[in-house]
Parts: structure tokens; C-alpha cells; sequence
């Protein structure tokens, strides 16, 4: 399978601050990839060393196995969609989907075409004589991405586009990018601090912490196995749970993660007392003591609820218990 982009050993300092260290990461052609990490964890410093917007401290960016370090940003065969969109107010659909087309000198027939035709990729045929002004947010967006398709980028770097919609359209247009995804069949790196963003979308996760990706793997991977106590708590809610209670109850001295999911009440389980619920409409969340530990749990809707200072028995299946690395960095 053809590599698209590859970090060899990338860092990125700004004076002290490793902003990215020592980065290695390879994503393969076609891909739909995510990056995920709270805000400072390195994830959008390493989409503008792909796109040429940062240049790397130490080591090498790979674009189809060619090295990018002289290569300028317009030569690269990337586009890149902002969080904000940056379109240009006084421009029209068209020509702000064009706009790209039209510095590199393709005739404005042409280039008008290619516009219609990125515009009914992203569902806005009929649009194109609209300024951005007259457009909703998840217009304005698809415009931004529309923009970004015109000029045929071989891997597209999304920066957190999904980040100015309320839910409701920010999860449609999680299905619509999967799917335009899929139907192009070009590499989308996508940049997001969202964890449901990224399990839902992506083929494959890098999960980023202060410059570094603590893990990478299938979504379903990041989630039931995480190999550090930041991405558990970090990919979903879960239980981390210390090592002294681990090697309790199993034997072993590692921190685990335990899914709130996971747990279910039984009546020869473990001790533990509610401390609080609270009402989350499909699920009550319970917030247990046991042992002087805090744990989370999910009671599906249906189930009886225990009154506040009740004392219950939960227990679990073996396996959701998860081992972890010791490292958290």
C-alpha cells in the first residue's frame, strides 16, 4: 500500500516549547486519518508541517516518499479547510471555490466549470451565484471544502472543520465528509480535539499529547484498549483505575481502564455505595464509591435506579478490565 504522508522522527520546537517531538507516523494512501488531542498537544502543528506552513526543527515530512522539506506550500499536492473557512466576503460562491484555479491562470470557463461541478459534489448546486454572507454555517463550510476539492489535492488536511456548527449539523456532516471520503478515495487527514469526531469518521486515530501520539489504531482499538491512563480517560470517559487496586483484584500492579458501560449491578459483586446520578436520558450515570475509589457507571434506561447513599454490588466482565502501560506522556 502507497504511503502518503510520512513523519520520520519530526520535531518542532518554538525556543523551549516542544511543540512536536520526535514524531513518527505513517498514513497510507486513501486513508481517512484522524488526529486527535486537546488544545497544545502537537495535532495542528503536524497538519502545517504536511501542508508547508511550519518547517520541521529535525527531521523529515514525506509526501509520497518524496522529501517536503524545499518543497513550498503551493507545490506540495495538499489542500487544507480552516475551522474558520476563510472566504472571501466579497466574492460569490463561484468565485470563491475558483479563486484557487484562477491564480494558477486556468481560464475562467473552465474554471467556472470545475466550481459547478466541486459544488454539486458537496450538495450546493444552485449556489454558486450566493455570497458567503447569505449562507449558513454548514453551507459556508461545504463552500470551504468545495474550495479545497476544485483544484484536485491528492490528500486533504481538514484543521477542526467541523468545530463552528452546533451538534445536530456537525454530526450530519460527519456522514457527509465519511462519505465524500470514501467516494473520492483521496487521503483526508483530519485535525480535531472531539474524540466522537474522530471515532466516528476515521479508519485509523493518533492520539497526541504534549508533541507526542500516545497511540495509534482503529477507533474500536483506541477505545476498548488503551495503552496509556491519558488516552482512556481522553478517548471517552472511563474508569482509570491505580495500580494498588488493580493488583487487588487481579494480582497484577498496572493501571487499567474500566468503561462506565462496562460495569452492571449483580448481586454478588463488589461493595460500593452512590454517591451521585444523574439523569442522562437512554442511560443514568452513577457515580460509585468502592474502596475509596470513584467509579463511573451506566445503567441503561429501563433498569431500576438506586437511591443516593444506597450501597450496591456491580461487577464486570474480565476482559473490559484493560492493563495499561505505566507511562503517561
Amino acid at each position: 500500500m502507497t504511503t502518503a504522508i510520512a513523519f520520520r522522527q519530526v520535531s518542532r520546537h518554538y525556543g523551549t516549547v516542544r511543540a512536536v517531538d520526535a514524531v513518527d507516523l505513517e498514513i497510507a494512501e486513501g486513508e481517512f486519518f484522524a488526529m486527535l488531542g486537546p488544545s497544545g498537544s502537537g495535532k495542528t502543528t503536524c497538519l502545517r508541517l504536511i501542508a508547508g506552513f511550519e518547517r520541521p526543527t529535525a527531521g523529515e515530512v514525506e509526501i509520497f516518499d518524496k522529501p517536503s522539506g524545499a518543497v513550498p506550500p503551493y507545490r506540495r499536492p495538499v489542500n487544507t479547510v480552516f475551522q474558520d473557512y476563510a472566504l472571501f466576503p466579497h466574492l460569490n460562491v463561484r468565485d470563491n471555490v475558483a479563486y484557487g484555479l484562477m491564480i494558477a491562470g486556468v481560464a475562467r470557463a473552465e474554471r467556472h466549470r470545475a466550481a459547478e461541478e466541486a459544488l454539486s459534489m458537496v450538495a450546493l448546486p444552485g449556489y454558486a451565484a450566493r455570497k458567503p454572507a447569505a449562507l449558513s454555517g454548514g453551507q459556508r463550510q461545504r463552500v470551504a471544502l468545495a474550495r479545497a476539492l476544485v483544484n484536485k489535492p491528492k490528500v486533504l488536511l481538514l484543521d477542526e472543520p467541523l468545530g463552528a456548527l452546533d451538534l445536530k449539523l456537525r454530526e450530519q456532516m460527519q456522514v457527509e465528509l465519511k462519505s465524500l471520503q470514501r467516494q473520492l478515495g483521496i487521503t483526508f487527514v483530519f485535525v480535531t480535539h472531539d474524540q466522537s469526531e474522530a471515532l466516528s469518521m476515521a479508519d485509523r486515530v493518533a492520539v497526541f499529547n504534549e508533541g507526542q501520539i500516545q497511540q495509534i489504531g482503529c477507533p474500536q482499538d483506541i477505545y476498548d484498549r488503551p495503552n496509556t491512563p491519558f488516552v482512556a480517560d481522553f478517548v471517552g470517559s472511563s474508569n482509570v483505575l491505580p495500580p494498588e487496586m488493580v493488583e487487588r483484584l487481579t494480582g497484577k500492579r498496572a493501571s487499567a481502564s474500566l468503561r462506565p458501560e462496562a460495569l452492571r449491578l449483580q448481586a454478588d459483586g463488589y461493595a460500593a455505595q452512590v454517591i451521585e446520578k444523574a439523569f442522562l436520558g437512554a442511560v443514568t450515570r452513577l457515580t460509585l464509591d468502592i474502596d475509596g475509589q470513584k467509579l463511573a457507571m451506566l445503567l441503561p434506561k429501563g433498569e431500576e435506579v438506586p437511591e443516593k447513599a444506597a450501597t450496591v454490588h456491580i461487577g464486570w466482565d474480565e476482559d473490559a478490565l484493560h492493563l495499561m502501560e505505566q507511562r503517561d506522556a
